[in-house]
């Protein structure tokens, strides 16, 4: 197996592993017209062309006789600590348990760091228990939860870091005052935005409570969800697409 930078040659490859991956983990929780919408709105051309051509992006192809047969999506998000999150993990059905999930891991780990990533960092849903194993499985502790939203359903995501690389705790809270309005922002929980990132805010320091998010283009939290946890700043135009369920699909 070969694992190698993603090139503008392996999009519909990348769609045809990323549709195998979902539908085959996901058939039990959500409807097939769900997942084809997502795969549509998350695999277009030109989304995969943006995250190319981003310094802040990583995306790594594996293939064998067979072509591509897994990749992975990962971005350094935040400030302080560089978060090099894993959006996505996907290796096709066919050939899940072979091992191409581990040694994708392990490269997707080395070109985070080789970016600047001072941590890694990934999410999977509760109900994903083959997620939750992968990760225990290579080195990663689980830090917190947070909810998201899929199709319609309010479910609980597990953040796992790594802790065989040294980085600080999954958390870097600024309290930001802006006029009445207080809030603890997470520069740890970083959505990347058209305009730049989005970052989850809380009532609280002890992150018990949520309060949104705060638009770092232009230090506002006048922002609006739409369909699919889409986030559009009112401030800015800032636009934040839904980019993910779950980090792991193996």
């Amino acid at each position: 197996m070969q694992i190698r930078d993603a090139t503008a040659d392996d999009f519909e490859a990348l769609r045809a592993v990323a549709a195998a991956s979902l539908h085959d983990s996901y058939h039990h929780m959500l409807d097939p017209k769900t997942i084809d919408e997502a795969l549509e709105e998350w695999y277009a051309a030109d989304l995969l062309a943006q995250q190319l051509a981003d310094d802040d992006a990583v995306l790594l192809v594996a293939e064998d006789d067979a072509g591509i047969v897994a990749f992975s999506q990962s971005e350094i998000m935040g400030k302080t600590p560089a978060d090099g999150r894993i959006l996505w993990l996907h290796v096709h059905p066919d050939h899940r348990g072979h091992g191409y999930g581990s040694r994708l891991l392990t490269r997707t780990k080395e070109a985070l760091v080789d970016h600047g990533a001072q941590q890694i960092s990934g999410a999977v849903l509760d109900g994903n228990r083959h997620g939750n194993e992968f990760y225990r499985a290579h080195g990663f502790e689980r830090a917190g939860d947070r909810t998201v939203t899929v199709a319609d359903e309010t479910l609980t995501e597990n953040v796992f870091v790594a802790t065989d690389e040294e980085h600080v705790e999954w958390e870097s809270l600024d309290e930001v005052t802006l006029g009445d309005e207080t809030a603890y922002v997470n520069y740890a929980e970083a959505h990347r935005g058209t305009e730049g990132q989005f970052y989850e805010a809380y009532v609280d320091a002890e992150r018990e409570r949520r309060y949104g998010l705060f638009c770092g283009a232009c230090n506002s939290f006048d922002n609006a969800m739409g369909p699919m946890e889409e986030v559009v700043c009112n401030s800015c135009g800032n636009r934040r697409k839904a980019t993910r369920w779950d980090a792991a699909y193996l």
